[in-house]
């Protein structure tokens, strides 16, 4: 029984000896492929087809819109930074869809005719958006990509300033994306992200009374920075 019990340590001992000789030969062909530093390696292995992103993200206004029935009148928005997360899902190694979640504010101002209003109200805005991306897999551990969809905005915890009631409709939009993940290794990277929203809700307002309507066009930029993770 010892002689036997000894026997299949050493076949064991044998088996694993072999499987991390293997390992480590296939490592060091890989790492010995013409042209591609380790890290660039490790991308080309097959990763999970999902992928996070965590990033600060610069929300950036247009500072536009107009009161209805008001010759002259303008809006203009707060520009914030804020956390932000997206999920990814790559349907090919070029082709993953992506959605961002996120939330911020934004103070709303009169402007030209309405400049004495000063601050109107402000409204914290959840803008959920869906891209459809191509990347770009021809620069190693560099993938840049390009992506295109919509987003759908929601308004909500909606305060006044100097008007009596503010009620900025949810509403959606097209979206525009450009950006890069720079891969340190299989898993973890690098990103930056440039987005544009075209984002022109709609208003209802009532100052001193009278109750009024409007277009707040906000149309923002969204750029973000931060850290990948592909499972």
């Amino acid at each position: 029984m010892a002689r036997m019990r000894l026997g299949v340590v050493r076949g064991i001992t044998a088996a694993v000896g072999f499987m991390i000789v293997v390992q480590q030969a296939a490592a060091a062909d890989l790492v010995q492929a013409p042209g591609l530093t380790k890290a660039e390696v490790l991308v080309t292995q097959a990763p999970s087809p999902w992928q996070i992103r965590l990033r600060a993200l610069g929300v950036i206004t247009r500072d536009s819109g107009y009161v209805s029935g008001v010759p002259g009148s303008s809006l203009s928005y707060s520009d914030t930074v804020t956390p932000e997360l997206d999920i990814s899902y790559f349907f090919t190694d070029n082709i993953a869809a992506e959605l961002i979640l996120g939330a911020t504010y934004a103070n709303i101002d009169g402007e030209g005719t309405i400049d004495e209003l000063g601050k109107i109200g402000k409204a914290w805005l959840l803008p959920p958006t869906l891209t459809l991306q191509y990347h770009f897999t021809n620069f190693g551990a560099f993938r840049p990509y390009v992506g295109a969809g919509v987003n759908y905005t929601i308004f909500y915890n909606q305060d006044v300033g100097s008007a009596d009631a503010l009620d900025v409709k949810n509403t959606f939009g097209a979206a525009l994306q450009v950006g890069f993940d720079y891969m340190v290794d299989g898993h973890w990277g690098v990103n930056f992200d440039a987005k544009k929203l075209f984002l022109k809700p709609d208003f209802d307002v009532t100052v001193n009374g009278a109750k009024l309507t409007g277009k707040a066009a906000l149309d923002p930029w969204l750029i973000g920075a931060g850290v990948t993770y592909r499972f």
